[in-house]
Order: structure tokens, then sequence, then C-alpha cells
């Protein structure tokens, strides 16, 4: 199976595209970082360090030190299809991102959005 061409593009290159959405919408970079932290368990440092390497989508989530346990509980639509639907890993954690900065634009709280 052909893989996707999402996995080998730079994290960077998305990035700014997930903080102008959440800015758009009166949300915050930090707020941004503070998810992307809670999903992957990066430090602050260390996902400044993944964005300086232009790592790839496959790489940083194969380097992130700690996949949120919790993430399994987000749930919903992205791009029409069910994010506990998608069976491909790697996929499903992309998605789970977008899930995520999704809702940080649509306004939900932080604390709903981290599944506190």
């Amino acid at each position: 199976m052909k893989e996707h061409r999402i996995y080998s593009m730079p994290f960077a290159s998305v990035y700014p595209a997930y903080v102008v959405k959440a800015e758009k919408k009166g949300r915050t970079q930090q707020e941004v970082d503070e998810i992307i932290r809670w999903l992957t368990g990066y430090s602050q440092k260390k996902l400044e360090s993944q964005l300086k390497k232009k790592s790839d989508f496959e790489t940083f989530f194969a380097d992130a030190p700690r996949l949120n346990a919790s993430r399994s509980l987000i749930k919903g639509v992205i791009c029409g299809i069910r994010v506990e639907d998608i069976k491909e890993p790697l996929m499903r954690e992309i998605r789970y991102l977008d899930k995520l900065i999704d809702e940080l634009a649509k306004g939900k709280a932080m604390e709903k959005i981290l599944r506190q």
C-alpha cells in the first residue's frame, strides 16, 4: 500500500497553519504548543528543536517522548472520517492532533481539549 504523502511532509510546514487557525479564532500559539506537548510528551525546547530540524510527520511522532495515554479519548470527525475508526497508527496520531486544533479553534476550553 502506498504511504500517504503527509507522512513525509515536514511538521514545521504544517505547524504555522495550526497557529494561524487558532489565532484567527482568538486563541494563541502557546495554546497550540500546549496541545502538541500534551499529545506527544515533547518539552517546549524539544518541540522547537523538531520544528527547527524540519522533521517529517513520521519522524515527529516516532521521536515523541511519550504519547499521551488519554489520546484514545479523542473522538469525533475530522475531514469526514471518525478519528476513532482510523486503523493506520500514524494517520490516527496526525488526525488526533488535527482534531485537538479544531477543538481549540472552535473555542473549547483547554481542560476539555486536554481531556482533564
